[in-house]
């Protein structure tokens, strides 16, 4: 069965043909019988893959289609690689992805673009896959950019409205900054291993001193890409932006695919990191910030997917800590945690929106838990799973990262926990306003079961889904993960996210205190006004890069710079026509120049 793997990628590449090639001469279930059950074939084959994977020995399987190129000492195979990490990624991408995709199906029903949307999301889906499923890092470069094109795509979905033709294209350039440092990652690895081969790489690179400058230096690019993938600091504010996609489109970029790009990328080439200690500790400090200012900004959002959109960023940035202190394992399980209440609360959100009039401001809703009970209880469970309240798949995940991190950093440990009582605060600031409170009526319509039962099978899995622990015994080091019974620190971890929950509820569900009040100062306004705008760095890249940038355009609108090369243009063609005017064919005058330029070189011989 393993040696089927090529189809998984297969079947989402063939669905986006059929539907970007005769996608408007098909019916509307056709065009979703094409793109679910595309991807839906894909989750059929990896649940059988995986199962028949991981109920042997486990041993790591390669596949090599053919070759697809050979250079010198250049040589990359259409090849696939499958052990536990890519399993686990493979579970994530199809499982969830089919579940977004049958959502789709219903939420996107009534666009005029049907076929179009589901093509691009096929061809998002095996991108991903090729990505994760790579044993070469030019595979893996592939799928990484295929990534990047189905995000450009799908975000500017509804290209009709200029603004997010904007957000695509930020989207697209933000990120390509990171694919440049990727790309540079990999010119270097191979010049001094003569191979992208990943475990060869990781074999070879075993070999050098740690601290030296190739390992640092290499995993110094490689994080380059991961940040701009995974939207961490300084590269993050692209992410709130891709909200401007269709819902479905948000929940699967933030749950299943490309923000996870990064931390898989990292979990892959963990050996390189740990040859780095300074570059790991960087991973570590990025995603400790990260997740501190996302978190800020989360709480006062107003918009609901951005909300969710920074507590994308937040979660994110707790892998990278995990990553950071070497608990790889308990990243990867956050990562597989994260996809499913993070596609819950997406689709959640979704279906408020498809129901209450498109709306997206959070303070326009309220007493919505008796009109939409499914809606409602969605956001109770993945509200719970995301702030890691006890029982639910993210405290799983969230209390192993948290306790692996204290070994490594009680620093570190405590801006975490800090994190975790945000999280708490502002997931169930969310839950609070949108169901609790005033009634306000504007429910249109009720969601089909095409959108219901996802949202039922996601319910289970960020309940449940902390006991799906795929063993990663045999691809990261089992020593760093320390395992302690209940403590103070154990005590500190599960208390944090539980008193946030308090005080969102003293907040806004008994108004016991006022947020209104809190702000009326001056500093309060503007804390919260610069939380709002994301800590007011798309301003800072303006006044650096975008504004001057706009200026040398503005200074060059008349090609003022290209006045110089347009100057040394017509000084050649003034030469040329100068010189050929002395080609006249005629013998008696060449003759005569002859004669007149041989006196004359004598002449001045003499006289010198």
């Amino acid at each position: 069965m393993i040696e089927w793997l090529w189809l998984a990628p297969l079947f989402p590449l063939l669905g986006f043909l059929i539907l970007i090639l005769a996608g408007d001469k098909l019916s509307g279930p056709a065009v979703a019988w094409v793109g679910v059950g595309s991807v839906g074939l894909s989750a059929i084959l990896a649940a059988l893959v995986g199962t028949a994977f991981l109920s042997g020995d486990q041993v790591p399987y390669r596949l090599v289609l053919g070759s697809w190129m050979v250079v010198g000492d250049l040589s990359l195979p259409f090849g696939f690689y499958l052990d536990a990490l890519s399993v686990t990624m493979l579970f994530v991408v199809t499982g969830v992805g089919f579940l977004i995709h049958v959502y789709s199906a219903d939420f996107m029903a009534d666009d005029a673009g049907y076929a179009r949307f589901f093509a691009y999301m096929n061809l998002f889906v095996s991108a991903m896959l090729v990505l994760v499923l790579a044993d070469n890092l030019a595979m893996l470069y592939l799928g990484w950019e295929g990534v990047g094109l189905g995000s450009y795509l799908l975000i500017g979905f509804w290209y009709e409205d200029p603004n997010n033709g904007y957000a695509a294209r930020k989207v697209f350039v933000m990120t390509r900054v990171g694919d440049t440092s990727l790309a540079l990652g990999l010119f270097l690895l191979f010049t001094q291993l003569h191979t992208l081969d990943i475990q060869a790489v990781l074999r070879a690179s075993s070999q050098w001193q740690a601290g030296t400058w190739l390992p640092v230096a290499a995993s110094a690019l490689l994080l380059g890409g991961a940040v701009g993938k995974s939207a961490q600091l300084p590269l993050q504010t692209w992410l709130p932006d891709a909200m401007a996609g269709p819902t479905p489109v948000s929940a699967l970029i933030h749950a299943a695919t490309m923000v996870t790009a990064g931390v898989y990328l990292i979990a892959r080439t963990h050996t390189l990191f740990t040859l780095a200690p300074a570059v790991q500790f960087a991973v570590a400090l990025v995603g400790t910030v990260t997740l501190l200012i996302a978190g800020c900004s989360a709480l006062v959002q107003t918009d609901i997917k951005r909300i969710l959109a920074y507590s994308t960023i937040s979660q994110i940035g707790y892998m990278f800590l995990a990553l950071g202190v070497g608990a790889w394992s308990a990243a990867i399980f956050h990562l597989l945690t994260h996809a499913f209440f993070k596609a819950l609360l997406f689709l959640a959100a979704g279906a408020v929106i498809f129901c209450f009039h498109h709306e997206h401001d959070i303070f326009r809703m309220g007493g919505l838990r008796k009109a939409m009970p499914v809606a409602f209880w969605s956001f109770v469970i993945g509200s719970a799973a995301l702030a890691a309240l006890p029982l639910t798949s993210g405290y799983y995940s969230k209390h192993d990262i948290l306790l692996a991190t204290f070994d490594a950093s009680p620093g570190l440990w405590a801006a975490g926990c800090l994190g975790a009582l945000i999280t708490g605060i502002y997931s169930f600031r969310l839950v609070f306003v949108v169901f609790f409170g005033p009634e306000r009526p504007g429910v249109e319509r009720a969601i089909g079961w095409r959108m219901g039962l996802p949202l039922l099978v996601l319910c289970g899995l960020a309940l449940l889904g902390g006991l799906l622990r795929i063993p990663l015994d045999s691809v990261f080091p089992v020593a760093v993960e320390a395992h302690r019974g209940f403590d103070a620190v154990s005590g500190i971890t599960l208390a944090a996210p539980v008193a946030g929950l308090a005080i969102a509820a003293l907040f806004y569900l008994t108004g016991t205190f006022s947020v209104r009040r809190l702000v009326s100062s001056g500093w309060g306004r503007g804390i919260q006004n610069y939380w709002f705008s994301g800590w007011g760095l798309d301003s800072l890249y303006n006044a650096l890069l975008i504004r001057p940038f706009k200026a040398i355009a503005g200074f060059n609108k008349d090609d003022v710079v290209d006045a110089g090369y347009t100057a040394i243009a017509k000084l050649s063609l003034g030469l040329h026509y100068l010189t050929s005017a002395s080609q006249t064919g005629r013998l008696r005058g060449y003759a005569a120049a002859m004669g007149f330029g041989a006196v004359l070189i004598i002449a001045v011989g003499l006289l010198s």
